[in-house]
């Protein structure tokens, strides 16, 4: 809000009509403060970028707000390290199932998605991807094309997958039979960009499991 006041001075504004305005907002609260890989879609992104430009355009240096770009950029593509150590640094010829393709659930919006990121950094590195979104695979295809596959079920996905990564948390995801998904994956092992599950179960389950700020 220090920053906001900043703003505010230099646009003649007053931040505390700014304030009544994002207190009205119900969303502000503990409901939206999960950890995971970066957010999406057009409202977010749009309106973070559109205060930058106008923060430009005053001569105000608005760091925190570049920073939210750039953490979130990075946030993107927090996933792939864990990912590559896993496969000893080398993904090449290595084929993994994804989960979610939606830059939330509940929606076929693509818009700034972090699975469009994953996918390409994956086939970057010579990997090959299956992924199942239950409202946004036609979307997808129009945007990459066959640089992924599509399956028709999550349990189809897992196919030959080297691995499992989550990145929508759509409520099927959340309660997964890991019995088949020990059957179908060559190696138990899970990346979720959406902490869907308990790493305590996981680890009693045999998973190697990788999320987001959770040991």
């Amino acid at each position: 809000m220090n920053e906001i006041a900043q703003m505010c001075e230099r646009l003649g504004a007053n931040v505390d009509m700014v304030r009544r305005g994002i207190g009205t907002d119900d969303r502000i609260g503990k409901r939206f403060l999960f950890a995971g890989i970066g957010y999406g879609g057009s409202c977010f992104p749009k309106d973070v970028q559109a205060l930058a430009k106008s923060a430009k355009e005053v001569d105000y240096d608005f760091q925190i707000l570049q920073a939210v770009m750039e953490v979130n950029e990075k946030q993107k593509k927090h996933l792939i390290p864990a990912i590559s150590s896993y496969f000893n640094g080398n993904l090449s010829g290595k084929h993994f199932a994804l989960w979610g393709l939606a830059f939330k659930p509940n929606t076929d919006d693509i818009r700034e998605a972090p699975a469009l990121e994953l996918i390409d950094m994956l086939v970057q590195a010579g990997a090959t991807v299956t992924a199942y979104d239950p409202e946004a695979m036609p979307n997808v295809q129009k945007v990459i094309g066959q640089k992924a596959a599509y399956a028709n079920d999550p349990y189809s996905a897992l196919q030959n997958a080297d691995a499992l990564i989550i990145a929508t948390e759509w409520n099927v995801f959340r309660t997964p039979d890991f019995e088949i998904l020990a059957t179908k994956l060559k190696n138990k092992a899970i990346f979720d960009g959406r902490n869907l599950f308990e790493p305590e179960d996981m680890k009693e389950k045999g998973y190697h499991y990788v999320s987001i700020g959770r040991p």
